[in-house]
C-alpha cells in the first residue's frame, strides 16, 4: 500500500494536531533562565476541603509555558494571602521576581477566589482579581488565574483554559481493542470520554468555535467522517462515499470541511459546505493528494502530495486552482500545519539519507527548516493557540504517550492520560 494512503487509512495514530501559533515555532534549548515566581498556597475558610490545590495548578501552568520557574513551596519563608501580608524582603531573599497570593472563601454554595500579583523588585501590586464557581470548577478557576497572570506579565494571552482531544487504544486480546476519543484539560486532567468504539477512531479536529469536532470512524467497518457536538454528544455522519473518507480539516469560519475521498478512483481533496452538504473537488491529479490544512484566508489549502515522486507539501488557491510546491528539503514532508501568523509550517519530515521521521518547522519567509523533535518516534504535533506550548505523541517504555514541551525548550513533561496507547492530540482554540 502506498505510504500516503497508509497515513490516512491505516496510520490510526498519526499526525493530526491543529497548529495555531502566534510566532514562528522554533524550539531552542532555552539557555536563559525562566523568571522565578512564587505562587503561594491560597488560604481558605469555612472548613471546605478543596479537591485540588489551586496554587499547585497555577504554578504548573506557569511553569509549562516555559516563561516562569515557580519557587518550591518548602523554600517559602512566609505564606501571605493578601497584600498587607506580603513582606518583600522575604521574597527578594529567595530570588523571586513576582509573588502571587490568594484566598478561597465559600459564598452561597459557591467558592469566591480573590488573588493578587506583586512585583518584588518594584514592591508594587501589578494585578488583582476575583473569580467564582462551584467546587467542581476549582481547576477552571485556577486555570483562569494562571491565564490572567500570564497575560499580565508577558502580554500574551494565556492558553491554560483550553482543552485537548486525543485517541486511546486499549488492547484486551487478539482482535479485541477498544478505541476511545477523550477530551481533557490541556494538561490531561479531567479526561472525559466522547466516544468509544471497537473500531479505529482517527483524526479528531476541533472546529474554530470549539463546540464541534470532526473525526474519522471505522464503526461501519469502513472509514466515514462524523461531526459531533461536544456538549450534547449529538453526532452527524457527513460522508458515506465508496473508498477512502479521511483527514477532515475545518475552514477558518467553521462552515466548510476539507477532506480526502477516493470515490473517483484516486485520493483527492474535496471541500464540503457543512450546512448544504454541497461538495466541491479541489484537486485533480493522478498522484495522491491528502492531509489538507486551511490558510486563514479560507481560500488557500496546504496538502501532502507525491506528485513529484515522493511526499511533499503543496498549497493551492481554491478559486484559481493554482498549485505551488512549498517544501524542498528532505525526501519526505507530510501532514502540514500552519501557524496562526502563517509564517511557519510544521510538518513530519525525513532528511535525505535518514530513515527516521521527525517533527520539523519551516520558515515560510526565509525558507529555513529546523527539526523540532529529538527522538525518532515523535509524531502528531499540536500547538497551543498562543504558541507557547506544544504537545506531541511519542513512546515511553514501549507505550504511546503524549508529551508537552514549551516552545522555548525549557520544559518537557508527560501529559497524564488513561491506560493504553495514546495518540493523535488536537489542541482546542480559545474557548472564551
Amino acid at each position: 500500500m502506498n505510504t500516503l494512503i497508509r497515513i490516512v487509512l491505516l496510520g490510526m495514530f498519526m499526525l493530526t494536531g491543529a497548529v495555531q501559533a502566534a510566532d514562528p515555532l522554533v524550539i531552542t534549548k532555552g539557555t536563559d533562565r525562566a523568571t522565578p515566581i512564587a505562587v503561594v498556597p491560597f488560604a481558605w475558610q469555612g472548613g471546605t476541603v478543596l479537591p485540588d490545590d489551586m496554587a499547585e495548578i497555577i504554578g504548573n501552568d506557569l511553569r509549562n509555558s516555559g516563561f516562569f520557574e515557580p519557587i518550591p513551596r518548602q523554600n517559602m519563608i512566609s505564606m501571605p494571602s493578601q497584600a498587607s501580608e506580603v513582606i518583600y524582603r522575604d521574597w527578594k531573599a529567595l530570588g523571586a521576581q513576582y509573588v502571587l497570593v490568594g484566598s478561597v472563601v465559600p459564598a452561597g454554595g459557591r467558592l469566591q477566589v480573590q488573588f493578587a500579583l506583586f512585583n518584588v523588585t518594584t514592591e508594587q501590586q501589578v494585578m488583582t482579581g476575583s473569580v467564582s464557581g462551584g467546587t467542581d470548577q476549582l481547576r477552571d478557576m485556577a486555570h483562569h488565574v494562571a491565564d490572567q497572570s500570564f497575560e499580565k506579565l508577558t502580554g500574551i494571552k494565556g492558553a491554560f483554559s483550553t482543552k485537548l482531544l486525543y485517541v486511546t487504544a486499549e488492547r484486551f486480546g487478539v482482535n479485541n481493542t477498544r478505541y476511545t476519543l477523550q477530551r481533557s484539560d490541556y494538561d490531561g486532567a479531567r479526561a472525559v470520554t466522547l466516544l468509544q468504539s471497537r473500531e479505529p477512531i482517527l483524526s479528531p479536529r476541533y472546529a474554530p468555535d470549539g463546540r464541534r469536532i470532526a473525526y474519522v470512524s471505522f464503526e461501519q467497518k469502513r472509514p466515514r467522517i462524523f461531526i459531533q457536538y461536544v456538549d450534547t454528544g449529538r453526532r452527524e455522519q457527513i460522508t458515506n462515499f465508496e473508498g477512502l473518507n479521511g483527514a477532515p480539516a475545518w475552514s477558518p469560519d467553521g462552515n466548510r470541511l476539507a477532506f480526502v475521498l477516493s470515490k473517483d478512483g484516486n485520493p483527492e481533496i474535496y471541500v464540503m459546505d457543512v450546512g448544504s452538504r454541497q461538495l466541491q473537488r479541489v484537486t485533480n491529479h493522478y498522484a495522491i493528494d491528502t492531509e489538507p490544512f486551511w490558510g486563514k484566508d479560507g481560500q488557500t489549502i496546504y496538502f501532502t502530495s507525491d506528485r513529484a515522486g515522493k511526499p511533499q507539501i503543496y498549497k493551492m488557491n481554491i478559486a484559481s486552482g493554482s498549485v505551488e510546491r512549498v517544501t524542498f528539503q528532505g525526501n519526505y514532508n507530510a501532514n502540514p500545519k500552519l501557524s496562526a501568523d502563517e509564517k511557519t509550517l510544521v510538518m513530519i519530515h525525513r532528511q535525505d539519507g535518514f530513515t527516521n521521521f521527525k517533527v520539523a518547522a519551516q520558515d515560510l519567509q526565509r525558507g529555513g527548516l529546523k527539526v523540532l523533535s529529538d527522538t525518532s518516534l515523535d509524531e502528531s504535533p499540536t500547538v497551543a493557540p498562543n504558541g507557547t506550548m506544544l504537545i506531541y505523541a511519542t513512546r515511553q517504555q514501549g507505550r504511546g504517550v503524549l508529551m508537552l514541551v514549551s516552545t522555548n525548550g525549557r520544559v518537557r513533561i508527560p501529559v497524564p492520560a488513561a491506560q493504553g496507547e495514546v495518540r493523535e492530540p488536537s489542541w482546542s482554540p480559545y474557548l472564551n
